[in-house]
């Protein structure tokens, strides 16, 4: 038999977890590949249609869209990679708020993604300068398997 201190205890815990965290927002310099989660704001530089397939033959069919986009804040930039309807909101000048967005790894370098986890929204322009000096996307990333390198190292020994 539970106790009524029990029971209340129980529902506590489920209020706790039904209850939303707070946003934590991160800046585009501590953007680190391979991570995911973040949420931040930042301004659409630019916007440069990438791929745009035409239209579908049937009607359950969409036609697919990509956009690189170079999106920045007070820290630096990162280009972002919008898909389909994601595309009319990152148009340059717009100010987004970027939630559960991902770092996805395209020919080494980094790219911002949010997918359908994620959501992206217009807000009001942000008052910040965008530090167009520090892109984070023109940094090549090298995969290194790091047990190689040890039985490598320890092979050199015998």
């Amino acid at each position: 038999m539970a106790t009524v201190q029990q029971q209340q205890q129980e529902q506590e815990q489920q209020i706790k977890s039904t209850e939303k965290r707070k946003p934590v927002f991160v800046k585009v310099e501590h953007l680190k590949p391979g991570t995911k989660g973040h949420t931040l704001i930042a301004k659409v530089l630019s916007s440069n249609m990438v791929l745009q397939k035409g239209r579908a033959a049937s009607q359950h069919l969409r036609q697919t869209r990509i956009a690189e986009c170079l999106i920045g804040d007070e820290t630096g930039t990162v280009l972002f990679t919008a898909r389909n309807d994601q595309v009319e909101l990152m148009k340059a000048g717009n100010t987004v708020i970027l939630r559960n967005a991902k770092i996805d790894m395209f020919k080494g370098s980094m790219r911002l993604a949010v997918d359908k986890w994620g959501r992206i929204e217009v807000t009001e322009p942000a008052n910040f300068v965008v530090k167009e000096d520090n892109n984070l996307s023109l940094v090549e990333y090298e995969l290194v398997n790091v047990v190689d390198e040890v039985e490598a190292g320890m092979n050199t020994n015998d």
